[in-house]
């Protein structure tokens, strides 16, 4: 239901329609708003665009302040100086009240109105950089009006739901969008320098794989076939290794439909990179690099930054602990030989809740429960039990586990990496034993078949591999110091309101 301030402000904009005002394709401005504060000089004729923020009339002055894309400046108009055709396309001939330009800026101009102005620079008594403005284009108006105190609204919900809203009022919100996309910018710099190209891969696939998560499934009407947003990059990644590219990255959306919280969100900004003749020892080097070059580039150079409360230490080199040793200290035996109804047992003791209770997703539970989640800086967690990991290869000296690690920030899993399996008998076999194991456990969130181009590819030969996967919006999240995932992605996706037009 429109508001009477909504229907306040429709009735100007057709009284000032019907004097003649129109919407202009275009506007040339001479310079930004942000540049001109930022260069200011006094005595400059300067055609600026941007959004009112504020009006306040002091005498026969009416001060206002635009806001640009990172910075706000003070304009100034004279009630008694302004030239008759102030107003850009306003017929003053029909005009039926005060014939004054300035007050039909004072009248018709409200807060939250996209305007164009010319004028020339000045300092005001106090020293503000202003521009004292001669003419005026109306360029959109608002027919909302914007929050007086954004601080004080009531509805946190509101910051994500009408983010451009937010966006408006909050300047600091648009350097945080900004700073993402510079970490986006210098993450992609970084792999470039270091050999890596990015090659795009199928966001709709046949066979969803690469992780254990629960797809989003669609259908393609010209393949007459189901289609599903992927959930990793990693199969697809890997055929173009075996099609003879070296040092490959890609930074993409990824899609799984499960739930949302703090650090999960159903689509997720991830990057995943391979490089040919590598292990997880070189993988391990290159992520403690990237990882503290981040934290340098969003601190300006420092190498600690606060989260939640805590400082955390991002240093080289970063701990190192093993996931089945670091486990075993805490629980009292070797979770590798306990029986599967020993490991239940401890789940069920501490309150841990698993969905269809693997042995897998017991290790994956009961390691986070007992670990992870009490480590706070940089950490990598090495060398899991091989039922978690049906895509990374066997360990080259100790049995039951795999060469794998997990870079762990603040209790949060923001790495994943891998020396890659590329046998292709190996590979067949425990990719059928998932698909098996979700037979029997009648669960959704395994694969619902094998990738068999996916193991055609490797029997034609993939290098020895080295494999990363990074969740930049936890990294960028963590290192911002932001709560909520959903705060570090600019247009979330929520739930729909019953009544979408208040």
């Amino acid at each position: 239901m429109a508001s009477s301030e909504y229907e306040v402000r429709l009735k100007k904009l057709q009284t000032l329609k019907e004097l003649g005002v129109r919407y202009p394709y275009r506007y040339e401005t001479t310079h930004t708003i942000d540049g001109l504060k930022e260069n200011f000089k006094e005595g400059e004729r300067v055609r600026i665009a941007g959004r009112v923020l504020t009006k306040r009339p002091f005498g026969k002055l009416i001060f206002s302040h635009l806001r640009g894309e990172f910075a706000d400046i003070q304009i100034m108009v004279q009630k008694g100086k302004t030239p008759e055709d102030f107003f850009v396309g306003l017929n003053l001939e029909k005009y039926g009240g005060s014939r004054n330009p300035a007050k039909i800026y004072e009248k018709f101009v409200d807060i939250g109105d996209v305007i164009g102005v010319e004028g020339e620079t000045v300092r005001t008594k106090t020293g503000e950089p202003t521009v004292l403005v001669e003419r005026l284009t109306l360029l959109v108006k608002s027919l909302h009006p914007l929050p007086e105190k954004w601080h004080g609204i009531q509805d946190p919900e509101l910051k994500y739901r009408r983010r451009y809203v937010y966006l408006i009022s909050n300047l600091e919100a648009r350097k945080h969008f900004y700073r993402r996309f510079l970490f986006l910018r210098e993450t992609r710099r970084f792999f470039e320098e270091r050999g890596f190209i990015e090659l795009e891969t199928p966001i709709l696939q046949p066979i969803y794989g690469g992780a254990t998560a629960r797809p989003f499934k669609t259908y393609s009407n010209a393949l007459e076939t189901d289609l599903y947003l992927r959930i990793a990059t990693e199969l697809s990644l890997k055929k173009l290794l075996v099609g003879g590219f070296s040092r490959i990255y890609e930074i993409g959306k990824n899609f799984r439909n499960e739930g949302i919280d703090s650090t999960h969100y159903p689509e997720f900004t991830a990057l995943e990179a391979y490089a040919a003749y590598w292990d997880y020892g070189d993988v391990m080097e290159l992520t403690e690099e990237y990882f503290n070059t981040m934290v340098r580039l969003l601190t300006g150079g420092e190498e600690e930054f606060e989260y939640a409360g805590k400082r955390i230490n991002a240093r080289r080199p970063f701990k190192r602990i093993r996931f089945v040793e670091s486990l075993n200290e805490k629980v009292g035996f070797d979770v590798l030989k306990a029986p599967y109804e020993k490991l239940l047992a401890v789940a069920e003791r501490e309150g841990i809740k698993v969905k269809n209770p693997t042995r897998a997703k017991l290790y994956d539970k009961l390691f986070d429960h007992f670990v992870g989640d009490h480590i706070t800086d940089p950490t990598f967690v090495m060398d899991h039990p091989i039922e978690l990991s049906p895509l990374a290869r066997r360990h080259r000296e100790e049995e039951g586990v795999v060469e794998r690690f997990e870079l762990f920030v603040a209790g949060m899993e923001v790495a994943n990496a891998f020396s890659e399996l590329n046998d292709p008998i190996d590979q067949k076999e425990r990719l059928l034993k998932e698909v098996e194991l979700r037979k029997v456990a009648k669960d959704e969130e395994l694969p619902e078949d094998v990738d068999w181009d996916f193991i055609t590819a490797l029997e034609y030969g993939m290098p020895p591999t080295g494999g990363l996967g990074l969740g930049l919006d936890r990294i960028f999240m963590l290192i911002t110091n932001s709560e909520n995932i959903r705060d570090v992605i600019p247009l979330p996706t929520l739930r729909p309101k019953e009544d979408q037009s208040s």
